[in-house]
Parts: structure tokens; sequence; C-alpha cells
């Protein structure tokens, strides 16, 4: 007995070693952390247990019978952060370069099917070269074997994809259809395919930083959410981010215990909108000053930045946010920050969480390459989000709500619960002085200012659409988190279903 079991402690530490000792100390010369040593740091101590250590591949073409290594590639299991439940796999880049064979495939389906049965968040480490070529169309087929879990999981259990190394070919389609990405900047890329492939074909000559590098993919191309300085860095952000969403789509949001008050009462607010309509301020200011101990996760702050979208919590409970940026082409709606709140909105609603809303937008943005590249559907993915969007809907016009940028913006009549607006809002088709100079066209610059004037006391003012019932409460800045945490408290047992369908259209 005590044989075996010494043996089993054999199989076990070689399992552990990957490709062995040389292999994870490049791993190491190049900045990046092992397989194992990322889930060390991502997981609760001593809470990982791994499944299916000891699976080889079944391939004996080009020599590959002689080669086996156990694990094939890639750990999987399950473990804790902060004492919930997750499962992952982590690619290890020590063994055939993490490529993915139909073993690799298989474990990591497992641990998704797994996911799937409790309700659990997916968190996939990403660090492979690729389809194993030896293995041709059975690497292909277990590739797809993972997208197809990647769709059905979709809205059900979040998913989470952390790119610590190259992830190249058909293996970006999979993180791509998760929920969020990180990405660590100069050692992870994506790219369908690489430089030399590009230069071949094309003959642009670009670096694999510049073509998929996590800097290009978090500001240009919007497939990644946050770029990180290093592995670290990237797993305890995860660690952190995890905490604010639910388990999956039929569990109750997390709480965390806070002191904050719900009825703090923050005068800096009252002052907080500038004197001069076309001065800007910064809009994280007021979020980080309405929610929980000033704790905000910002999605792709890198990219589309006149939108801001993250996650924070009222009262303990995760909330999504939603707000214009006036400190960036002055909050307006363009392309890029439709699409990215228009996912973010979708997120929020298919994991029941409910979105805060803070309104100063003075239209979409206009332009021929903004028609020409599609702001019509762009923009009403946005639309179409918040009206599909059954979640609890909070919404706070702190300045300008200007045109069908008011209607998008999670407006009383897109089914917003608690519409509000500060004493500063203005709430018009458009602009005071664009309005006149449309109405009044063909007077003098004097009659145009007089009825600039004049438009601007009748409109420039949130008790018009207060008087319509289109906005439930004038209210004062400082008692902005107030009126938000006792909404959500009366939201919480919202009930309010679309019409049965098999899905909807949104135009994509």
């Amino acid at each position: 007995m005590l044989d075996i079991l010494k043996e089993l402690q054999t199989r076990r530490e070689g399992a552990r070693m990957g490709g062995g000792q040389a292999r994870i100390d490049k791993q190491h010369a190049k900045g990046k952390l092992t397989a194992r040593e990322r889930i060390e740091v991502l997981l609760d101590a001593g809470s990982f247990e791994e499944y299916d250590m000891f699976v080889e591949h079944n391939c004996v073409d080009f020599g590959m019978d002689e080669q086996t290594v156990p694990g094939d590639g890639v750990v999987t299991g399950s473990g804790t952060i902060n004492g919930r439940l997750v499962y992952l796999f982590s690619q290890d880049f020590t063994v055939f370069g993490g490529a993915l064979s139909e073993r690799h495939a298989q474990k990591i389906c497992k641990v998704m099917d797994m996911a799937m049965k409790v309700g659990a968040p997916v968190i996939g480490l990403n660090d492979s070269g690729g389809a194993r070529i030896q293995e041709g169309v059975a690497s292909l087929a277990g590739y797809a074997e993972v997208f197809q879990r990647n769709v059905l999981a979709s809205g059900v259990v979040p998913q989470l994809s952390l790119i610590m190394g190259p992830c190249a070919g058909g293996a970006v389609y999979s993180p791509a259809m998760t929920d969020f990405i990180f990405m660590v900047k100069d050692s992870s890329y994506m790219f369908v395919t690489g430089p030399d492939v590009v230069k071949t074909v094309t003959n642009e000559v670009v670096t694999q930083e510049e073509l998929g590098g996590a800097v290009t993919h978090t500001t240009k191309s919007s497939v990644a959410d946050v770029a990180f300085e290093n592995d670290v860095e990237a797993l305890l952000a995860a660690r952190d981010f995890i905490d604010f969403l639910p388990a999956s789509n039929r569990e109750e949001l997390p709480e965390r215990p806070t002191n904050d008050p719900w009825d703090r009462i923050e005068k800096s607010l009252d002052t907080i909108i500038p004197p001069n309509a076309n001065q800007p301020y910064d809009m994280h200011e007021l979020i980080r000053k309405t929610v929980d101990e000033s704790d905000f996760f910002e999605i792709q702050p890198a990219h589309a930045p006149n939108i801001i979208c993250g996650f924070a919590r009222i009262e303990g409970r995760t909330v999504g946010v939603v707000a214009n940026q006036p400190m960036v082409l002055a909050g307006v709606l363009d392309i890029n920050s439709s699409k990215k709140a228009a996912r973010f909105v979708r997120f929020c609603d298919a994991f029941d969480i409910p979105i805060v809303t803070f309104v100063d937008v003075p239209g979409f943005l206009p332009g021929v390459g903004q028609e020409h590249n599609g702001i019509i559907k762009h923009g009403a993915k946005l639309l179409f989000a918040y009206a599909e969007a059954t979640v609890p809907k909070i919404t706070i016009i702190t300045r300008k709500a200007y045109g069908g940028a008011y209607d998008v913006m999670a407006s009383k009549h897109l089914r917003g619960d608690l519409n509000y607006a500060w004493p500063t809002a203005e709430i018009a088709v458009m602009g005071a002085k664009g309005a006149v100079e449309i109405i009044f066209r063909g007077k003098t610059p004097e009659e145009i200012a007089e009825k600039t004037a004049e438009y601007e006391a009748r409109f420039a003012n949130p008790f018009v659409a207060a008087s319509k019932g289109f906005i439930d409460e004038v209210i004062q800045p400082h008692s902005t988190r107030r009126r938000i945490a006792l909404g959500l408290r009366k939201l919480r047992n919202k009930q309010l279903e679309n019409p049965w369908k098999k899905h909807d259209n949104i135009p994509l």
C-alpha cells in the first residue's frame, strides 16, 4: 500500500513539473508565471482541487506517441475566490507551447460543463500557441467543442478570460465569446493571423504588440477590457472583479458588508457642475462619491472614454454604472461608446445586476465618418439594450440630455424605473443656440441672442420634463446616493418580463 501511495506522489510531482524545469525557467525569464503559479495567486490558499492531472493526448502521428506529458498542457479544476466557488483552466506553455489537443480541449469542456451544472463562474487563463498541428482536424474539433460551450454558458454563468501569453488563430474566438477579457502588457497577444502571415498576404510590417498586444486591444479594437502590467496584477484584479458578479443567472447578487452609510450626504456634489455650460467636469468623481467606499471597477477605461462603464456597490450590493464623461468629447455618444455601453448593459441585464445611469450627453456625434460607419445601427444597439433590460434601472440627469441621446440613456420612455434630474439638468431636443438658429432662421444676431435667452429660460431646466412626468423628481445633488439606495431597496423585488420569444434580433 505504501509503495502505491509513493508512486501516486511521484506521478503527481511529475505532472506538476509540466514541461520540465528548463521550460519553467524559460517562462520565468519572460516575466511570466507558470500555469500552476497563476492558479495559486488567483485562488484562495489551499482551495484548488485539480481534475484530470494524468490525462495524456492520444495522437500517434509525427512521433507524438513518444512524447506524452501528464496533464497535456492545461491544468483544470475548481477552487474558491474569497470563499466563492469558481471553475478554471490554466494553459501550460511549458508543455507543447500550451497547444490545444483533443484531450486538452476535453479537459476544458469538462470544467465548463461542471460550472454550468452547479452554477459557478468560469475563468480561463490562456497561454497557448494555438491548435496542436500534429493532431490536425482533431484539435480543430476540440476548439469547436469549447466554442459551443462558451455560447451555451453565455448569460448563464459569468465567463472571464485572462490572456497571459500568446492566443492566436482559432484560439482567439473562445475568449472573444466570454464576458470579459483581461490582458497583460508586453507578454500577451491576440490575433487571428500573426505578423509573418500579415506580411506575406498584405505586405504590412507590424510587430506582435502593435498587431494584437494588450494596449492595442484595450484602446483601438475593444477586444479586451483592461490591460495590466504583469501576471500578478492581472490575477489580483480578477479576484476583486469576480467579487462583483453573481455566481450564475440563478443566484442572488453577492453582498459585502460596508460601513458607508446609505444616506450619506455628499455636499461637494452641489458644486460639481461648473457655472459655464461648456466647461467639463470629471464624471468619475461623481461616481466615486456616490458608491460604497469609492470602490469602482471600470471596464474598458482606455476605449471610448466618452462613456464610463463599470461595477460598484450600493449598500454592499453590486450595481452596474453607465455614465457619459463630459471630459471626453463633451460626453457625446458615438459608434464606439454605443457598442461599449450596449454590451455592458446587456451583461448586467443577463445577470440581474441593477443599472445606475448618470446622464450628461449633448447628443450623437455628427460626421461623415460616423454616418458611413453605421452610427445609426450602432447607436441603436445601446437603445435596444436599455429598452430590453428588465433589471432595476435608475437614471440621474446631471446636466445636458439632448435629442435622441436623451431617449437612449435609460429614459423613462425605455422603462426607466426611477428617473431623477439635478436642478442643473437641461432636457431638450438640442442646445438653445442651435434650436433658435433653426426656428428663427434669417433673424438678426441680436434677435437670435434674445430668442436664445428666451429658449434657455424656457427649456434649459428639468421642470418641463418633470411637468410631463418624464422625470420622477428633481433632486438635490448631495442626496444622490440616498435616492439611489432607497430606489434599489424598493426595486429589489421588481418583476418585469418581455414578451416570449426564442431570442431577440439586436441590430448587430
